[in-house]
Formats: C-alpha cells, structure tokens, sequence
C-alpha cells in the first residue's frame, strides 16, 4: 500500500510539471503575438555634390631644384689673413661692395720696395742716356772709340728694359696691395662665410658664395618622350627668344604650396642622358621678394595638353575594385545606381570621366561603404566644392 501511495504521488507532481511547463509556453507565445513590428530604419544620409564640365589642361611634373641664376665662388687673390668681414652673413650686396679685407702690411711694403726699384732703374737709365749723348759727337770727331759709344748704347737699352720691368712689378705690387680688399662681383645675396676673422686665406680658398636670385633658374629633367612632344616649342625658343604663346610653368614647394609667380622655359642641354633617358632644362622664375633660395626641392608642372569639355568628379566619389571603377549616382527620386565608369586622367584631386556621368548628375562622395544599388537614401550637399585649375 505504502508504495502503491507513493506511485500516486509521484505521478501527481509528474502531471503538474508538466502543466507548469505548458502555462509558461503559453504566456510566452502569447507575448510574442501581441509585441509590435520594429519600425523601418530610415534611409542612409550620404553627402552628394554635382559632376561638372569644364576644359581641364593636363600637366606633367618633373623633379627639380631650384639654382641661382648666377653664383660666383668668392676667393681672394692674394693669400693673407682676414682683418674683416665687412657685410652681414645672408645680407643682399651689390656689385662693387666690399665684403673683406686681408692684411695689407706685407703688400705696401713690397710696393715701396717696388717703387724704390724702379727709381733706381729709371735713375740708371738717365745716366746711361746722358751717356749716349756725349759719346756720340765725341766718336765722330774721334775724340773716343767707336767701341765706348755702342757700349753706352747697348747699357741704355739695357736700363731700358729693367725700368719696364721694374714698372711691371709696380703695377703687380700694387695690384696685390688692392686685393687686400675682396669686393662682390655681383648683386645677390652672400652666403655665410665658411672663414672668419684670423684665418689664414689663399687664392684657392671660398670666403663666401654670392646668388643671384631674381630671376631663379630651376633645373628638373625630362623625359625623351616629352622632349620630342616640345621640341618645336623648345627650338623656336632658341632660335627667336621668349615668345607670347610660351606655356607658363608653375612651382610646386616641398610644402606642397604652388609659388604665386609662373615661369617661362629658358634653356635645354645639349644631349639626353643615355642612362636615364632624360635631358636637363631649366626654367626661370621671378623671384622679386626672395622667397625662393638656391637647393630648394621642387616640382615643375607644364601644361601638356587640355581636354575639352571633361566631366569632373571628385576622386573620393570612384570607388576603384580590380580595376574597375564604380561611382554611386542618385537619381532624381534618390535613389543609387551603381555605376560602372571610364576614367581618365586624374587632375588636382578629381576623376576626368570619360564614359557614365554626364555633366551634373549628383553622385555620392562620402558614405559610400552605406549604398548599394537600388536603395533609397537621404542627399546632403558635399560641403567641399569641385575645384580645379581648369578653365571653366
């Protein structure tokens, strides 16, 4: 009996459980069927801007550096040491100032000495002449031999030459005495002087470096192909001189900044390189401020040639996938069209799109990685305009 009761009471608690268990799935199914749908998220926000036209000159860029466009090595011409430095390291100079000078004791003392020999010299040409003049009537009458006078003649000649001689030395010992004084050959700006004041200078020692830098000469390098695709210009350049139609070149600096000023093409060199299949030119570039110093890196960009009536996109806008490039159009009911484009060259931060934009479609530049073909989206203005040096 005892475990006939106890059969019953587990079969009790066995039968509650499991109505337990079916209450709760109950309530819990009827949760779910009352619980409202979450709402549609709303469409992605993309920043757009419209596709443009313009005339777009294409450029190549070539590695420079910037020379002046006259340097002259300064060094003095006599050997001494430095007394003074007469200018300020850096200072603009003209032709003509005085940058140096070397101790002048030695150089006067040596032309006093020239100066007491040619004394001496022109004294012994005097007696010898005196000499001449009165053997020379004496001879004729016989009063003396022949001999004494062609002996007076030949020591006149003699004094002659040692008065030349000694005249020459004058004008050497002079012209030392004046380069003591180390003068500017030209304007420019000098350099800091590697010497100072003390040192022990000679004819083959650089005091200074004296740059001329308005105009600035540039030299970068060219290619082959691009030296025959300007050879005419670069011809008549040399054959006439600058011309109006010219292409104006600018500067890009090591900042990235362009100078404000455009050059003109000035000279090429005379050979290409075989090595490198480049040939050396330079350009000029005004320079009235100064702002542009000898050894400066930059790039050279010409106009090569200019495409007409380019469709422009910024290149943020091209999504690039093993070499296939896409661009995300919104159309006029917002909605993306995933485009598959021909681009061109690529100018100043923008796509030149040859084939799947026309001019002022809007197309997606920022939020790309949210679109995809088809889906609708919400259009903000691009606040970054289209902008490029192409002549609208």
């Amino acid at each position: 009996m005892r475990f006939a009761l106890r059969l019953r009471m587990l079969r009790t608690k066995e039968l509650s459980s499991a109505l337990f268990a079916k209450l709760i799935l109950t309530v819990l199914i009827g949760a779910g069927c009352n619980r409202a749908a979450p709402p549609a998220l709303p469409p992605p926000e993309v920043l757009v801007t419209s596709s443009v036209q313009k005339d777009v000159p294409i450029y190549t860029e070539s590695v420079g550096t910037t020379v002046g466009f006259v340097n002259a090595q300064v060094m003095p011409r006599v050997q001494g040491y430095l007394l003074k430095q007469a200018y300020k390291d850096g200072a603009v100079v003209k032709a003509g100032q005085l940058l140096f000078e070397i101790d002048d004791r030695p150089y006067k003392a040596a032309l006093a000495e020239a100066l007491g020999n040619l004394a001496q010299q022109r004294a012994n040409l005097r007696k010898n002449q005196l000499d001449v003049a009165k053997y020379t009537p004496l001879a004729a009458q016989g009063a003396v031999s022949k001999q004494n006078l062609d002996t007076a003649v030949e020591s006149a000649h003699a004094s002659e030459a040692q008065v030349k001689a000694a005249e020459a030395a004058v004008e050497t010992a002079r012209l030392n005495l004046d380069w003591t004084k180390i003068y500017s050959p030209i304007d420019g700006i000098a350099g800091i002087a590697p010497v100072q004041v003390g040192d022990l200078v000679t004819p083959s020692t650089v005091v200074t470096t004296v740059s001329q830098i308005d105009p600035m000469k540039v030299n970068f390098s060219i290619t082959e192909r691009e030296y025959l695709r300007f050879a005419g210009k670069i011809n008549d350049h040399h054959a006439n001189g600058p011309t109006g139609d010219d292409p104006d070149l600018q500067l890009i600096l090591a900042d990235e900044s362009t100078y404000p000023l455009a050059g003109n093409f000035y000279v090429a060199n005379r050979q290409v390189d075989q090595q490198t299949g480049t040939i050396q030119v330079q350009a000029l570039f005004p320079n009235p401020d100064g702002l542009l110093r000898p050894g400066l890196y930059a790039k050279v960009r010409a106009p090569r040639v200019t495409v007409r009536g380019a469709v422009l996109v910024p290149a943020r806008a091209v999504q690039e996938t093993q070499g296939i490039h896409q661009v995300a159009v919104v159309l006029p009911d917002d909605r993306v069209a995933l485009r598959t484009v021909k681009v061109g060259e690529q100018v100043d931060g923008l796509w030149i799109i040859d084939e799947g934009i026309r001019p002022g479609e809007r197309v997606v530049t920022n939020g790309l990685q949210k679109v995809k073909d088809g889906i609708a989206v919400r259009p903000k203005p691009d606040v970054v305009p289209i902008t490029t040096a192409a002549q609208g």
